[in-house]
């Protein structure tokens, strides 16, 4: 999917899909008599075709072979898995397969100045494969280094001299487990489309995303109607006040990512099927307490909720939640214009 990013770099991931699995050595140990010397100890490798990997931008899945090392005794279903998270099993292939998040499943992120590395550890809980684990790691470039003399947003944690990368926002159509990407844009009148938000994080401080506002159109331009804003004053999700609605924020349970939940919908002007996603996103550190300018809030039976914190920070979304307008984009915290690629709706008004 094509992401129109503008204040940040337009490659957001350039190794999208890479991914360096590391299978480590396992030592087989001697049952009977003192430790043979390093230098005399066997070693083998996990067979390589055992185990495969494949990452994307927010997720990694992995799956194994039961018969992991070839020797033709299955593994211990049960007690292998991926940091901590359990496997499921085809078992018409006799293959485990694990699927999470970068930051899921006990996953360690490793910052370095070009990188982001997300390792995961495929083991069991009470003795690691042979006396070592097998790590997975995704890699993901970092971009977009600029001089802090350049770049001082006023949020900074630190007034540190060093350089500072801009943070990366990304947008997309998840498919209904939320775990990957969907790969049709099209959908029936009445569907829910799951729309995703996500921020990776700079200079190793975690940020929370915030959708700002968004707005659908009929091209890719905003100011032409007809048009529709369905997220507004400072992300009030207004889509869910209509009658029967079914349109939400999914309850944020990790700071860099924001879900919601938007009806399929068709503009009555014109013919065609097509419509455009336009949403402003933004970020704070995930330490900042909600405001009425950073929260994410829908209509949820007679009253607004929050997708994280109390619902008191929701109290605006009927009168006026910014002083400032909210086309104002001033630099002084991170934020970026996303639209997605055209999604068809098909069926009858």
């Amino acid at each position: 999917m094509g992401l129109n990013h503008i204040g940040v770099s337009a490659l957001l991931f350039v190794a999208l899909g890479l991914v360096e699995a590391q299978w480590l050595m396992w030592k087989f140990q001697a049952t009977t008599g003192p430790p043979p010397e390093p230098s005399e100890r066997q070693m083998d490798p996990v067979p390589t075709l055992s185990v495969t990997s494949e990452c994307n931008e927010t997720a990694v899945h992995v799956e194994v072979k039961k018969n992991l090392f070839k020797n033709g005794k299955p593994i211990n279903t049960a007690a292998l898995t991926l940091g901590g998270c359990a496997a499921k099993e085809d078992t018409a292939s006799q293959v485990l397969i694990y699927e999470s998040e970068l930051n899921g499943c006990n996953s360690r992120l490793t910052v370095t100045e070009d990188e982001l590395v997300y390792v995961f550890t495929l083991g069991t809980a009470s003795e690691p494969l042979s006396g070592t684990p097998i790590t997975i790691e995704c890699h993901y470039p970092r971009f977009h280094h600029v001089p802090s003399s350049t770049l001082m947003p006023s949020w900074k944690p630190d007034d540190s001299p060093q350089a500072v990368a801009e943070p990366f926002f990304s947008m997309r159509l998840m498919m209904d487990n939320w775990i990957f990407e969907r790969t049709s844009n099209q959908y029936q009148l009445g569907e829910l489309i799951n729309i995703e938000a996500s921020v990776l994080p700079f200079n190793q401080v975690p940020l929370r995303v915030f959708v700002d506002r968004c707005i659908a159109s009929a091209v890719p331009d905003i100011t032409t109607v007809p048009r529709y804003s369905f997220i507004e004053n400072n992300g009030c999700l207004v889509d869910s006040m209509i009658i029967a609605s079914s349109s939400h924020f999914m309850l944020q349970t990790q700071e860099a990512t924001l879900r919601f939940q938007l009806e399929a919908f068709k503009f009555q002007q014109g013919n065609s099927s097509l419509i455009y996603i336009t949403c402003f996103l933004k970020a704070t550190v995930a330490s900042a307490s909600p405001d009425p300018e950073h929260k994410a809030c829908w209509y949820n039976g007679n009253r607004w909720t929050a997708a994280y914190g109390t619902d008191q920070v929701c109290s605006c979304c009927d009168s006026r939640c910014s002083l400032q307008m909210e086309h104002d984009q001033s630099g002084q915290e991170p934020a970026s214009q996303i639209t997605l690629d055209p999604i068809l709706v098909e069926g009858e008004i």
